[in-house]
């Protein structure tokens, strides 16, 4: 028996349905990526739970404990962000590392230098 029904042929294209073909495979690929980790939820620094949202570019709320911060303008936390924080704690980073090694040795070499005078 043959089915008088016909299958669907539309795409399901997510957040870049609205873009139709325009603008390239590429960005709305990206565009794409964006958008869903935008819309997924993000864990709250303050109490843990995963009901933080965007307010607006760069705030950011939680749904819970209404803890409001700032992060990235797509996700609460960027790369950078994260630098700055370890940096603040006192972390010491390869560069950071790096000059006190040098340091001790050139302090060393200056205090024989005296001595020898």
């Amino acid at each position: 028996m043959v089915s008088l029904r016909m299958g669907s042929r539309t795409k399901k294209v997510g957040p870049t349905r609205g873009l139709g073909p325009r603008y390239g495979a590429t960005v709305r690929k990206r565009y794409m990526k964006i958008i869903k980790d935008l819309r997924r939820p993000h864990k709250c620094p303050h109490c843990g739970f995963l009901k933080v949202r965007r307010v607006s570019v760069g705030i950011w709320k939680c749904g819970k404990c209404e803890f409001t911060f700032t992060g990235g303008a797509y996700t609460p936390t960027t790369k950078l962000g994260i630098v700055a924080k370890r940096t603040a704690k006192g972390v010491p980073s390869e560069e950071a590392i790096k000059t006190t090694e040098k340091a001790p040795e050139e302090a060393e070499e200056e205090t024989t230098e005296e001595e020898a005078s």
